[in-house]
């Protein structure tokens, strides 16, 4: 029996501390490790040298600053985690391991606004048949991220907001579908994995404070505090959407007036070009016309840049965020809606907020939310399992 403070039960702690470091980053250096962790040198190549030995983790020659290093990962078959995303016109489903690699990656158009049970039918057909084209036995899957276009409710595990997906409605998307895959299924909002697949793979690395903004069928924001997505007791943090602009403005979903949703989302923002150019206009469409020269496209979109800047203003005053990535079709436009996104934080955010404050687009365009997905596995699993099948009961204490 290990007791506190033994050796035995300090070199547990050590060993997870690398592992849970490594396992966040995708790959470091011994050096990085030590930092991380605050472990000595000495200390950090034991452990390596032992989890290598285990099959724990992968070790390759790497450069830092021009000198020779050792890059440490994840061994690629130490896990494999699934991220499964449900947008309001796609399912997405994306296989990778533990260090970071995307194996295999596959979308398909699905109307998530109908039954549930369709969804998760095709969600699980296609988990399947990619993990059975991946070459990977279903006994290596530790866990499975899904995403949905809603706010979870925390206590009950089921979406908070029945009139975003009435067709959902009592469904716990996390236990549905982990009682067809047969392993963890961690869920969370489709606004919050794009902030953790910005932050792991995109324009947020290397930051620990951002927004992640999202405009699509509604407005959504992922928040992330010291490295952390925040949700809030409720699970409903990062609403962006639902800030009021205008109490006098268009009636909202929710039953306000004058949300932020109701001028930027594309069910109120595509209405205004309809006439003009057609009753099939997408977002996308929109997009693609305002970078081509189109007027009325341009200042619509600008419009929508200016108030989502009202709302990004907020959070700069309320949160102090040092960067605000923006994702889904409209991150396409880039500067034509970056720029007065800018141009409304300098307006109305505190100054020093403002300063600080970095506005990008989202690197990875609609993947954001499927390697969210898979990031939200990486941060949920413990390490616990990867060092119990992979290192023998006795291990000597490295301290």
């Amino acid at each position: 029996m290990e007791t506190p403070g033994s050796q035995t039960s300090l070199h547990r702690a050590n060993l997870e501390r690398v592992v849970r470091a490594v396992r966040m980053a995708g790959s470091l250096t011994q050096a990085e490790i030590a930092r991380a962790t605050g472990l000595s040198a000495a200390t950090v190549s034991n452990i390596v040298r032992e989890l290598k030995d285990g099959g724990t983790v992968e070790v390759t020659p790497t450069s830092a600053g021009g000198r020779r290093a050792r890059s440490v990962a994840l061994s690629g078959d130490a896990g494999i985690v699934i991220g499964v995303d449900f947008g309001h016109t796609h399912l997405r489903v994306a296989v990778g391991n533990l260090a970071h690699q995307v194996l295999a990656e596959e979308s398909e158009p699905l109307d998530v606004d109908g039954s549930a049970a369709e969804g998760f039918d095709r969600a699980e057909h296609l988990v399947k048949r990619l993990i059975a084209a991946s070459g990977i036995s279903q006994d290596k899957v530790i866990g499975v991220g899904l995403g949905v276009p809603g706010p979870i409710d925390v206590e009950s595990g089921t979406l908070g907001s029945t009139s975003i997906l009435p067709g959902w409605k009592g469904i716990n998307p996390s236990e549905e579908l982990s009682g067809r895959l047969g392993v963890p299924v961690y869920v969370d909002n489709d606004a919050n994995l794009g902030a953790l697949g910005e932050l792991v793979w995109g324009s947020g690395r290397g930051v620990k404070d951002l927004a992640y903004i999202k405009v699509a069928s509604g407005v959504g924001a992922g928040l992330v505090i010291s490295g952390q997505i925040y949700r809030g007791p409720g699970g409903t943090a990062g609403e962006i959407g639902h800030i009021t602009l205008d109490e006098s403005g268009p009636v909202c979903r929710c039953g306000n007036r004058g949300c932020l949703e109701t001028f930027t989302a594309a069910r109120y923002v595509l209405p205004l070009l309809q006439s003009s150019h057609g009753a099939d206009l997408t977002m996308e469409r929109v997009v693609q016309l305002a970078r081509e020269g189109d007027p009325g496209c341009r200042r619509v979109i600008a419009d929508v840049g200016r108030h989502i800047g009202s709302g990004v203003a907020n959070l700069c005053n309320l949160l102090n965020p040092s960067r605000v990535v923006l994702g889904g079709d409209l991150a396409e436009a880039g500067e034509l809606v970056l720029g007065p996104i800018r141009d409304s934080v300098s307006r109305y955010a505190i100054p020093s907020a403002a300063r600080q404050l970095s506005v990008l687009p989202g690197a990875l365009g609609g993947r954001s939310e499927v390697l969210g997905a898979l990031a939200l596995v990486l941060n949920e699993m413990g390490d616990s399992t990867l060092l119990d099948s992979a290192l023998p009961a006795n291990t000597p204490a490295f301290t």
